[in-house]
């Protein structure tokens, strides 16, 4: 945090072939080793396949997609007392934004035996029509703030 002023966010350019920064957001965080241009190339494949799977846009199948991993609620932990306790916060829409972003590219990288367009675009499949490994986390982390509802007292 920074001692002098609030710091500004910076604008972040739109994607080439779709004009989204949602797209863009997600093409710098599956980049590896600063090569962009690879990342664009798997990404926009991965939607193409996808799209072809589900007969419909490729845009379309990304934004169901994230819609429906991003989460609601999240857990955050607060020490009170002497004790931490997981606190149920809702989920600043940047915040789920990322989260979402985070959770299909890892859940992609960890398949293991095919490209990665193809796990890419399986994932993309999974999670449009709510299934697949980052719906499960998105789940889980619902469970967890419903399961410490009782301590949302606590929160700030």
């Amino acid at each position: 945090m920074p001692r002098k002023g609030h710091l500004k966010k910076r604008v972040l350019l739109s994607d080439t072939k779709y004009g989204s920064q949602a797209i863009s957001k997600f093409i710098n965080s599956l980049m590896t080793g600063g090569k962009k241009s690879v990342a664009e190339k798997v990404m926009y494949t991965a939607l193409d396949l996808a799209a072809e799977r589900v007969n419909t846009e490729p845009f379309e199948v990304f934004k169901k997609a994230m819609d429906n991993v991003k989460p609601l609620v999240e857990v955050r932990p607060r020490r009170v007392g002497g004790a931490t306790y997981q606190i149920p916060v809702e989920v600043v829409p940047e915040r789920a934004q990322l989260l979402a972003i985070r959770w299909i590219i890892n859940y992609s990288r960890s398949k293991k035996g095919m490209p990665m367009a193809e796990r890419l675009a399986r994932e993309f499949v999974d999670a449009y029509k709510g299934e697949g490994s980052s719906i499960k986390k998105r789940e889980d982390t619902h469970k967890m703030a419903e399961a410490n509802r009782a301590f949302a007292h606590y929160r700030l």
